[in-house]
């Protein structure tokens, strides 16, 4: 109920709100992304970045985005009220303070993480590997970071996605995200958009 408070009163505020998915590069952003499509939500994405080895099913991205921390005029964004983007989570201080977001943060097993993006390099034959544990520290102290800013900011509200459990109870975490968002989407085509073959990145 309090929740739904703080919604309403956001919403008022600043206007409908915009639907984020966010995490960690490799995190399952792609993944719920589609999920959210299926169920009827609209999505603001290019087609730019075509799907892939990586992601066979794509990516789901705006181009833009990705120069969000450098742009001054950021008033696109709210074109996107209603529907999702995908914003990686370190831009999500750079999104533009008149909007209210509904951030889905996608958590995942950081050395799955790791593995996925160094699996990622190696498709693309870059001469870039990962130094893991210094990289491990690092998005662990900027998962606590980002964490504590959306938590504070006034015009954030934040569901945490865990990509494994996403994949073994898509249906629960379906449920759960339909009623972050208010229950306006279909959480079984959510549920049926989720392809347990594409969690092959697996820790251990």
């Amino acid at each position: 109920m309090f929740a739904a408070i703080q919604n309403w009163r956001r919403q008022s505020t600043y206007g409908d709100p915009i639907v984020v998915v966010s995490g960690l590069p490799r995190s399952g952003t792609s993944m719920m992304m589609r999920m959210l499509d299926a169920g009827g939500l609209g999505t603001v994405t290019d087609g730019i970045r075509t799907a892939d080895i990586d992601n066979p099913k794509g990516y789901f991205e705006l181009e833009r985005i990705k120069d969000l921390e450098k742009e001054a005029d950021k008033s696109y964004i709210r074109q996107s009220r209603g529907k999702v983007i995908k914003v990686i989570s370190f831009l999500l201080k750079d999104l533009p303070p008149d909007n209210f977001y509904q951030v889905l943060f996608m958590r995942r097993d950081l050395d799955e993480v790791l593995k996925s993006q160094d699996k990622m390099i190696e498709h693309r034959q870059a001469d870039d590997p990962t130094q893991n544990d210094t990289l491990k520290e690092a998005y662990r102290n900027h998962i606590v970071s980002v964490r504590r800013m959306v938590r504070n900011a006034p015009n954030f509200a934040i569901h945490e996605v865990f990509y494994a459990q996403c994949v073994s109870s898509p249906g629960q975490v379906a449920t759960e995200v339909n009623a972050f968002l208010g229950g306006r989407l279909d959480a079984a085509k959510m549920t049926a958009a989720v392809d347990p073959s594409l969690y092959r990145n697996k820790s251990g």
